[in-house]
This record gives C-alpha cells, structure tokens and sequence, in this order.
C-alpha cells in the first residue's frame, strides 16, 4: 500500500477512536489496519499512537501529524475532483447517513436514480434517526430532520416537510373529535421521543398562536411505529406528513383540526465543517435539491 493511503488509514483510525472501528469502516481486517499503522510509524521513525487494550492516546508527534495529514488529503482530493468535473461520473465511496423512516419510505427512488447516473460511485448507507458524530463515522453527508443544533457541521437546505396532527376514525368517534386547541391537549397521544419537551405552538384560523400540550403514556423514537399504534385507534400523533400521507389518502387515519396550522421543519444535508466535501458528496446533495425542488409528492392531497 502506497504512502498516501497508510496516512489515509491513519486518519480513519484516528477519528474513529479505535482500530476496530476504523478496520469496519474502511471494510478491512483489523490486522492488516494494525500493520500498516506500523508501516507508518516505521517510515516516520516516529511512535504516532499509544495504543493497549482498552485506550488509544494519540502521541504530540501523533497529534501535529494528524494537523498536517488532514490538510494533505484534502489537497490530493481537490487535484482529484479538479481533473474529475470534466466528467459527469463520480467514482470512489460515498458513505450516507439517512433518517430511518424517510429513507425507506422516499429515498429508494432517489438512491436508484444516483446510482444509475454514477454506475462507478460506491455507496454506503446507514439508516437510523440517531444523531451521529460525521467525523467519527466517516460519513460523508447525513440527511438531519429538525433543528440543528450542532456547530461543527455545514447545512443546505433540501426541503421543507409540514407537520400534521392525525388520529383514527375510530379513535375520534369514540373520544370525540377536538374542535380547539384547548380540548385537542386532554387527549391521549403517541409522542415521538426525539421532540424536545411537551408543549408546541400552533396557530388558530384567527392567526392568534396558542399553546398545545401533548401528553401520552408511550413514545418512540420511530414515526412509523406511532402511525401503526394510531391507526390502531391508540391516541393522536403529530407526525410530518411524509409518514402519514398514504394513512390519510386511505382513510385510517383522519387529521385533527384541519384549520389550524402548525410550524413547519425542514430536511438539512449536513457535512462535516472544515474538511473538504468530495465532488460526489457535492454532487449527491445537489441531486437532493433537485430531486426535491418542487412540491414534495406526500403534500399532494
């Protein structure tokens, strides 16, 4: 192996925290990340990691050469994708981090269509709706629903997803439907646990802002999970309409106070801030926007 990929697996290891996680992030066996650390540190003459069974301490020669490296890789990536714009096909690895239900319910298609426009680009996709560090997961672009509250990264923009409030027929026929905003927090809802306490403005058909509290003996970090327990006829949800749109369109779920409105959030492409985003990070982000630019097809009801 060349000297520019033993640095290149060096900074895995590093920002991985470990030599096995590097070792399953870069798809290889530990040992052969554990030899060509050697090989590094031989050429270098120089200890660049303290590493035992169970801590991993960079050395200061460690620590200014990681500095260093990381300002060398990002200037072989810029030759590269220099030469690389002439062409309209990315190559390498792309490594995706995406929100579990959105992913399967919406990016299949957009996934496909990148795939079959770049057939030489590998891509790695993780679903889940944790937040992740990028840096240490070496992910390359992550898709973040929500407020971003994190300022190591860079955001742009996808798209804007409404919110609704929705229940099942039977469930509103039972307890009666809430005609005010007031009447809508005595009911029983399925809460999603990543919302950031219990209380949430929504505006009446007035345009005067009132306070909804929302109260619920379950919750779940998954909005599919609370669809299917709502449709159910379990208690109310306020869900984005990407998950609960088809529900609607079928009938088994019916939105509560249809003539009120609640803010909306959006969808971010994030990346790590401060290290240089790879012609096809750019470009994936790019085709999201595009893909995304008119109104989404969930809000078509």
């Amino acid at each position: 192996m060349g000297q520019l990929e033993n640095i290149q697996v060096f900074i895995r290891v590093v920002e991985a925290g470990g030599i096995s996680r590097a070792a399953e992030q870069l798809n290889i066996a530990k040992s052969a990340v554990s030899r060509r650390l050697a090989e590094l540190e031989n050429r270098l003459q120089t200890k660049l990691i303290h590493r035992t069974t169970r801590r991993f301490n960079l050395t200061e020669a460690g620590q200014l050469y990681y500095n260093q490296a990381l300002g060398v890789v990002d200037s072989v990536k810029a030759l590269d994708n220099s030469l690389a714009r002439s062409s309209e096909s990315f190559e390498g690895q792309l490594n995706l981090a995406l929100p579990l239900s959105f992913g399967l319910l919406h990016l299949t298609p957009v996934i496909d269509a990148f795939m079959q426009k770049h057939p030489k680009l590998n891509i790695k996709v993780d679903l889940s709706d944790k937040e992740i560090n990028l840096v240490q997961e070496g992910v390359d672009v992550a898709l973040r629903i929500g407020v971003l509250h994190d300022s190591s990264i860079q955001a742009r923009k996808i798209l804007r997803i409404k919110m609704m409030l929705c229940a099942s027929p039977n469930y509103l026929k039972e307890y009666g439907e809430p005609k005010t905003v007031k009447a809508l927090s005595e009911r029983t809802f399925l809460r999603y646990s990543a919302d950031a306490g219990d209380t949430f403005t929504i505006t009446n058909p007035k345009g005067k802002k009132e306070t909804l509290t929302v109260k619920g003996r379950l919750q779940s970090n998954n909005g599919d999970l609370l669809q299917a327990l709502a449709i159910q006829g379990n208690g109310v949800i306020l869900t984005p309409t990407f998950v609960c749109w088809k529900a609607l369109k079928e009938g088994l779920l019916k939105q509560v106070l249809p003539d009120h409105k609640l803010a909306s959030i959006n969808a971010y492409a994030i990346y790590p801030q401060n290290r240089f985003l790879s012609q096809s990070a750019r470009g994936f982000i790019d085709f999201l926007i595009e893909y995304f630019a008119d109104k989404p097809y969930w809000d078509e009801l």
